[in-house]
């Protein structure tokens, strides 16, 4: 019985084998957001999104106010489009850093 406790032991503080895998933080990072275009202010280089939940900001969805950087990626992007986007907290400032048409 003496063998048996340092193995009961450790089945008792071991994870369970179905445990949820944890998404990396990298992944979480660089994760796509969805959104629909509503306004594009080309000359200030920001973009007005109605956007799902922004799981790298812990934002809910909603509609709001980004900038762009670069702001080249403005280009071949129009009001209405539904994109995919990355946004990151840049500086205070909530920054689209990447953004491309949702298939």
């Amino acid at each position: 019985m003496k063998t048996w406790i340092p193995l009961l032991a450790a089945l008792a503080v071991a994870p369970p084998l179905h445990a949820e895998p944890v998404t990396p933080p990298a992944a979480q990072a660089s994760a796509m957001s969805e959104g629909v275009v509503r306004r594009i202010d080309a000359a200030n280089a920001k973009i007005t999104l109605r956007h799902g939940p922004i799981v790298n900001l812990d934002m809910p969805p909603m509609s709001m106010v980004f900038r762009v950087q670069p702001p080249e990626l403005l280009g071949g992007i129009k009001v209405g489009d539904k994109v995919r986007f990355h946004a990151e907290d840049i500086d205070g400032a909530y920054t689209v850093t990447a953004i491309q048409p949702a298939p």
